[in-house]
């Protein structure tokens, strides 16, 4: 999948992977009974941050890797009725290998 938008620095834009909507116990969840999402998928990577001399620092992300990100950070954003996350480095807690 290809958006064409290209983050700057380090930020990264992710899709969002939601969870079930059923419990285990076969319960039916509203949707103002779910937990926003914390996990996506990298779609898009910047090139990654720049120090005070001038170099640049890579990014330990890439495009295809499943990441989990701070509940309540980055910026929300929908393209063609797609929800997307842009979130810096920073805000990214962890990958999944």
């Amino acid at each position: 999948m290809a958006i064409k938008l290209q983050p700057l620095a380090d930020r990264v834009v992710v899709k969002p992977i939601e969870r079930e909507e059923m419990t285990k116990g076969g319960i039916v969840l509203p949707d103002t009974a779910k937990e926003r999402p914390m996990e996506g998928e990298v779609i898009a990577a910047g090139p990654g941050k720049m120090t005070d001399d001038g170099k640049r620092i890579a990014m330990d992300v890439k495009v295809g890797d499943i990441v989990v990100y701070a509940k309540y950070g980055g910026t929300e954003l929908k393209i063609d009725g797609q929800d997307y996350m842009i979130l810096t480095e920073s805000q990214i807690l962890a990958k999944k290998c």
